[in-house]
């Protein structure tokens, strides 16, 4: 079991998981230009094979296949499939921009399961930061006429609602099982599913280049082997609504390593978006509405 953690334990894994969505959101722009050149679960199943590799043997004589780690493990690796699957088929049907907004509702899916769940309700400052994270993702992915809700949009909030269980397991099973078992089971469980699925979800292509081998590099060892261990390990000791608020920061840094490198720029609409973002952030880890103390400190 788990220790409990102290404050200075769950600012380090806040900041962890920050740094998270930094490498996600750094790596978007290389992942998108790669997709050129694969098709998107076929890219998924590469990815999390060589992780699940690398992590495997990085971790030898740290991980085992016991009854509650790999049960864990594997039902985290569920969610994050169906998270990429769901995604995927939602792309082909509905506009990117509804897309990535429904998948950011993943902040508002988890604090909703918990307390069905779990009945783990969230301290009234987390609720308020995640009203003001969802509309600042509202501002910064959102485009032109919205129209009605489309087949692909179902499929996109049902990849929020997976990505959601993926984070609520996690937060689950790292309080008593290693995190060095649940990063090697649930990335190995992705690659299996992945790759037994790829060829029937899609159109499978792949047509080598340099950018899609040093995506496949880059991703696979920074976002995926390395990002996936760290949330492992940092879930044990904050709370599932605080990790999914700061994942929230994904498109915030997606834009920014996009205008440094390709130069775009952020309309007034996006920029306000992103001080909502940081906003709701900064409201759920100093919580200044309420005094009472809350599991999450």
């Amino acid at each position: 079991m788990i220790k409990p953690p102290d404050r200075q334990s769950a600012w380090r894994a806040d900041l962890a998981l920050v740094f998270n969505t930094f490498v996600w959101g750094s790596t978007f722009v290389l992942v998108k230009q790669a997709l050129d050149d694969v098709s998107a679960l076929l890219f998924v199943a590469i990815r999390f094979f060589i992780a699940t590799a690398v992590m495997a043997f990085v971790f030898r004589g740290r991980w085992k296949l016991r009854s509650v780690h790999t049960r864990g493990g594997i039902l985290a690796g569920i969610c994050l499939f169906g998270g990429y699957a769901f995604q995927t088929a939602g792309l082909k049907l509905t506009t990117p921009s509804k897309a990535a907004f429904l998948t950011g509702l993943t902040v508002v899916a988890v604090p909703l399961l918990s307390s069905i769940v779990y009945r783990v309700y969230p301290h009234f400052s987390e609720v308020f930061g995640i009203v003001l994270a969802t509309v600042g993702m509202g501002l910064m992915t959102l485009e032109g006429k919205l129209g009605g809700m489309a087949r692909g949009d179902v499929l996109v909030i049902l990849c929020a609602i997976a990505f959601a269980g993926h984070i609520m397991l996690l937060g689950h099973f790292s309080k008593t099982a290693p995190f060095e078992s649940l990063a090697v089971v649930q990335l190995g469980t992705t690659a299996v599913l992945a790759l037994g699925g790829f060829w029937c979800m899609e159109k499978p292509f792949f047509h080598p280049s340099g950018t899609l081998w040093f995506a496949l590099l880059v991703s696979s060892l920074l976002s995926t082997a390395l990002a996936f261990t760290i949330q492992a390990w940092a879930q044990q000791v904050t709370s599932a609504t605080r990790a999914a608020l700061i994942f929230a920061l994904e498109p915030v840094f997606a834009w920014v390593f996009s205008f440094v490198i390709m130069g775009e720029r952020l309309p007034m609409q996006a920029v306000c978006g992103a001080v909502l973002i940081l906003s709701g952030i900064v409201v759920a880890e100093l919580k200044p509405f309420g005094v009472e103390r809350h599991p999450s400190n």
